[in-house]
């Protein structure tokens, strides 16, 4: 495990960055709002990452107490990564990140990996209210659980239960709406997104 670096600085932020400031720190956070993690499954959802950052990094959360690592019972028996309680308290820092990077986007270029469910936080700061829903992208689907005060945010996948609405959209919809460029409702005015659903946010969404 690699020694803790520090900024020395009486200041909240510094210490903040003393935790969570290194390269592919809150990265590694945002793949784990989606629940316990397989080390093999986010070595694959973050590429460009080395295996040895990638375990330094993990070791250095865990120590930090925004992570632990179990291991499931049989017959899975594998090990897993999950966010504690103080991990989980990133979820608006990481929204707030979003946000303020939402100009830096631009058009997707040849070179940028992208997988389904990093659309997942842009969506979550559009949707308003309490459910699950879940979403269908070219890129593959994900579930998003609005309003979560504990335990994931998203998931991979279609939705584990009946969902509150299904969302169906094209890339260029998603990506506009991580740009900031266009809300989930006023994708759903234009026609853009098409809800289907009887739960609340449904309604909710279709009554725009």
């Amino acid at each position: 495990m690699s020694p803790r670096r520090s900024y020395d600085q009486y200041c909240s932020a510094a210490r903040a960055l003393d935790v969570v400031g290194d390269r592919w720190t809150l990265l590694i956070v945002r793949e784990l709002l989606a629940g316990p993690r397989r080390y093999t499954d986010l070595h694959a959802d973050l590429p460009g990452v080395s295996t040895d950052v990638l375990a330094s990094r993990l070791k250095d959360m865990e120590r930090d107490g925004i992570s632990t690592r179990r291991k499931l019972p049989p017959p899975g028996a594998a090990y897993v990564y999950e966010l504690t309680s103080r991990g989980r308290e990133l979820l608006p820092v990481l929204q707030a990140l979003g946000e303020w990077g939402q100009p830096e986007l631009g058009e997707r270029r040849a070179t940028d990996a992208v997988r389904a469910h990093w659309f997942a936080l842009p969506l979550l700061r559009s949707l308003e209210g309490v459910g699950l829903v879940e979403v269908r992208l070219e890129e593959g689907d994900f579930h998003l659980y609005v309003g979560a005060e504990d335990g994931p945010v998203h998931g991979d996948g279609p939705a584990p239960g009946e969902p509150d609405a299904r969302l169906v959209l094209d890339s260029a919809t998603c990506e506009a709406v991580a740009r900031g460029e266009l809300s989930v409702a006023e994708a759903v005015r234009h026609g853009r997104i098409a809800v289907s659903g009887d739960g609340t946010l449904a309604k909710a969404l279709l009554d725009v």
